[in-house]
């Protein structure tokens, strides 16, 4: 986001938005209410050569600063719905648009107070278009699956991450 505050929905535990809303702050998300939870999406991102796009968190981020990650993504603002807010993500992290977009899953997280719909993005972009987002992103690279199992399988991936992508990781073993 730009400096503006951003306003999440809150959703119940069936993902029925509840009226409420919550302004972000610096790792504030563990204050949000019991049993409410805030839309976050997850976009890993796939070539149309096969290759993963894995992207280094900024030092700065609240969550995993300095992680390399296998997605962009994030938390929904008030009023959009998981699929726009899969493309915008997409687009602020990465300066890409995907040609399609496939939902894979959703999770509830109650230690993070969020709601996580997981996407495959597929890309026929030149892949030297990527414009990494300050504040968000800082490095990026280009893998192949055996690559990207190799960042999946590392101590210091994102276990949180690749956990919501499980049964889509199992399919390419």
């Amino acid at each position: 986001m730009d400096g503006t505050k951003e306003i999440w929905d809150l959703y119940d535990r069936d993902g029925n938005r509840t009226g409420e809303t919550y302004e972000r702050g610096f790792g504030t998300y563990k204050n949000i209410p019991e049993g409410r939870y805030h839309l976050v999406v997850d976009i890993l991102i796939l070539h149309s050569d096969g290759t993963y796009l894995l992207t280094k968190r900024s030092d700065i981020k609240d969550v995993y600063p300095g992680y390399w990650e296998a997605s962009a993504g994030g938390s929904a603002v008030s009023g959009e719905e998981p699929l726009e807010a899969a493309k915008r993500e997409m687009f602020e992290e990465t300066g890409l648009t995907a040609d399609s977009l496939e939902l894979v899953g959703t999770l509830f997280k109650d230690s993070s107070h969020a709601m996580y719909y997981s996407y495959i993005a597929k890309v026929s972009c030149d892949k030297d278009s990527v414009v990494l987002q300050e504040g968000e992103t800082t490095d990026y690279k280009w893998v192949d699956i055996e690559g990207f199992l190799l960042y999946v399988d590392a101590e210091d991936s994102m276990k949180a991450h690749n956990q919501r992508y499980e049964k889509y990781i199992n399919t390419l073993r």
